[in-house]
């Protein structure tokens, strides 16, 4: 959807009724009540006729909705006001090529008094029939019928197509003038946002050329701020950067000069004395480099554009991508990856306030804060997308959701993916994945439709290597006959080779995948294939073949006794016990089933939980599912079958120290250190330890 037309300074095409009611200060020559003293009486002659036109019941619902609901920001009205004498000054050097007239100098000039505020242009300017008509109606599409589409629900999104930018000067101002020629006869508009709107005859201002157009706001009292040159050049820079017309503001700075010290007689001596000094000073001094052919930028371009437009002055980006949409959506676009992560989003990796993609529209800055531009998982992507084509709504602040947005959404995500993946086939890619790793595996979660190409981008800490690999390098050096890739979740490193079922797979010479931080395991849970190989939780595999199955079974009648007692004594810590041959040097381990939680993501859940202000997460107790495993050959075990079988009074704290040594070694926490120490004291001093209370295990 087209967001400027064409029509001269880009107000929105009002146009009088079919009889509008005409005054002038002659006489009522048509219509209802005298209503000149709404407007004051600034004219620019007492002899020149004054025509005063009355806006309809549905136009002064429009404004109401403009002035009191539809803008978010009331600073917007600058930008849609420089947007618009960009807009005369586009049809005006149009014309001058067409009807080969002379027009080479255009520009915008912006001046402000303490109480009002003045954009000039000398564009394409408008005729007196021009004025009336492109200030009479809202948009060609029919005054009523805006009116009875916001009737319906009071939704301003719905008005998208309506162009009504120009009414936002009236957040600001309570009365707006418009001075305008077109063909060298100038004519004056005035209105106080009330019903209607006065047309008069004026003399050519003196400071200005023959054709253009001179608004002027006069501020409400709440917003002369807009009347300083500072907050205006904040604005400017914000909005306006870009404009292809120089933007020039009348600026009153303080300079430092350097003259002879009176008195010093020498005349040697300096002083510094200020100066005010008022002049005209060019506000958008950028280029839009998304604009040029890529193929004309050189590289440093791009560097020095990416610093200027991000404020970005400490890093270089470590790549970019610069390219266009023609056909069914137009777009232009210019996408960086940052040299180093966003001070914004190292805090809070989604951080609302790190507005990195921003929203152009003819050069015109609109938004930088459109969540369905681009997912966030992507959110450190900085960039320019500049598109005629997406639809927004009439205040130009809001995304309408749209086939078109989609369109863009998935050129965007593309475009990304392809400079990701190009960083990691040129081999610079370690210093991308320690500053945004954990971006591409939010998206392994979030993207289900691009799941495959993000988990082929993740990097994971091996077991068997001090260096990150992909899971193509793990399958390419998977051991012969093995068919799973196999992972262990911890909080390190060092916990996760800890992990008792670190001893089955060194067993069968596999390596293992250690997810060392919630979001990893959550990633590869939702991969769960990678190359058509299943990825399994290696402390939840059955490693124990037909011989280990028979043996296990010899052995857990041996050690029955001793299992049932440890059942006994650990009660609902445990939802099972048993044998396994698969442990070579760790006396116990402690197993979740099948559909159980491992202990990092409890860990993990339990901490949601508390930050929501629960107690403790309902789904842990359903996802608990401990199994205690003995190992048959390991001296301890087979100790501790002896204290049963000999009914010794420290049965239950060695037994109770073969659980906790298991949950410790398996990742899980001891919430009572204090009896755990106690138990492992008496131990050592050969001592009892009857009486001492369990550990509480948690997650």
């Amino acid at each position: 959807m087209a967001i400027y037309n064409t029509s001269a300074f880009h107000f929105p095409a009002f146009a009088p009724r079919h009889n509008p009611s005409k005054i002038t200060n002659r006489g009522i020559t048509s219509g209802r009540t005298d209503i000149v003293s709404l407007f004051g009486t600034e004219t620019a002659d007492a002899d020149t006729p004054s025509e005063t036109y009355q806006f309809d019941a549905e136009v002064s619902r429009v404004m109401d909705i403009i002035i009191n609901s539809l803008y978010s920001d009331k600073s917007v009205f600058l930008r849609e006001l420089t947007s618009n004498a960009a807009d005369a000054l586009d049809k005006r050097r149009f014309l001058s090529l067409t009807e080969a007239k002379q027009f080479s100098d255009g520009g915008i000039k912006i001046k402000t008094t303490p109480d009002t505020l003045t954009i000039t242009d000398n564009g394409i300017g408008m005729t007196k029939e021009e004025l009336v008509t492109n200030l009479g109606r809202i948009a060609n599409s029919g005054t009523r019928k805006f009116s009875q589409e916001i009737g319906k629900n009071d939704d301003t999104s719905l008005i998208g197509q309506f162009g009504v930018g120009f009414y936002s000067g009236f957040l600001v101002a309570d009365k707006m003038i418009v001075e305008t020629s077109r063909d060298g006869g100038w004519h004056k508009w005035e209105s106080e946002a009330g019903e209607g709107y006065t047309v008069v005859e004026v003399e050519q201002p003196r400071d200005m050329e023959s054709q253009g157009t001179r608004l002027t706001l006069h501020l409400k009292k709440d917003c002369l701020e807009y009347a300083k040159s500072d907050r205006l050049e904040e604005l400017l820079s914000k909005y306006s950067s870009f404009i292809d017309f120089p933007i020039e503001l009348w600026t009153e700075k303080t300079e430092y000069n350097q003259v002879p010290d009176p008195e010093d007689e020498t005349g040697e001596k300096k002083k510094t004395v200020p100066e005010k000094v008022e002049k005209w000073e060019l506000m958008n001094t950028q280029k839009p480099l998304w604009l040029r052919e890529p193929r004309e930028v050189e590289d440093d371009e791009y560097s020095e554009f990416y610093k200027s437009t991000f404020k970005s002055s400490y890093d270089d980006p470590m790549k970019w991508t610069h390219f266009k949409l023609e056909g069914q959506v137009e777009l232009k676009s210019l996408l960086y990856i940052p040299g180093m992560l966003p001070f914004e989003l190292s805090k809070n990796m989604f951080d609302e306030d790190a507005k990195n993609l921003k929203l152009y529209v003819k050069r015109v800055f609109i938004n930088d804060d459109f969540e369905d531009l681009i997912p966030r998982y992507l959110k450190f992507i900085r960039g320019i997308v500049d598109s005629d084509d997406l639809e927004l709504n009439v205040g130009r602040e809001i995304l309408q959701k749209s086939r078109v947005l989609s369109v863009v959404r998935k050129r965007l995500v593309r475009k990304s993916l392809d400079m990701i993946k190009d960083l990691k086939e040129s081999g610079d890619y370690d210093k991308f994945w320690t500053n945004f790793g954990k971006y591409i595996k939010v998206g392994v979660v979030e993207d289900e439709q691009n799941i495959e190409e993000l988990s082929g981008l993740c990097l994971w800490t091996m077991s068997d290597s001090e260096k990150m690999v992909s899971l193509d390098e793990y399958v390419s050096s998977m051991k012969e006959g093995q068919d799973k890739i196999y992972y262990i979740s911890g909080d390190s490193k060092a916990q996760c080779l800890m992990n008792p079922a670190m001893e089955a797979l060194k067993k069968k010479g596999y390596e293992a995948v250690l997810c060392v931080e919630p979001l990893d395991e959550i990633a590869v849970q939702t991969m769960g294939k990678f190359n058509d190989k299943d990825i399994v939780d290696a402390t939840k595999e059955q490693w124990e073949d037909d011989d280990d199955k028979a043996q296990n079974e010899k052995e857990t009648e041996r050690l029955q006794p001793a299992i049932d007692y440890l059942r006994e004594l650990l009660g609902k810590k445990v939802a099972d016990v048993g044998v396994t041959t698969s442990l070579t040097s760790s006396p116990s381990a402690c197993r979740q089933g099948q559909y159980g939680m491992s202990p990092s993501m409890q860990r993990y859940m339990q901490a949601q939980a508390v930050a929501l202000g629960e107690e403790e997460n309902p789904m842990l107790g359903n996802m608990n599912e401990i199994r205690l495993e003995l190992n048959p050959s390991h001296s301890v075990v087979n100790k501790f079958s002896d204290m049963v079988a000999a009914k010794s009074k420290s049965a239950d704290a060695y037994g109770e120290l073969l659980f906790d040594l298991a949950m410790i070694t398996s990742g899980y926490g001891i919430e009572d250190a204090k009896g755990l120490s106690e138990r492992i004291v008496g131990i050592m001093e050969g001592g009892e330890t009857d009486g001492v209370s369990d550990a509480v295990v948690v997650g």
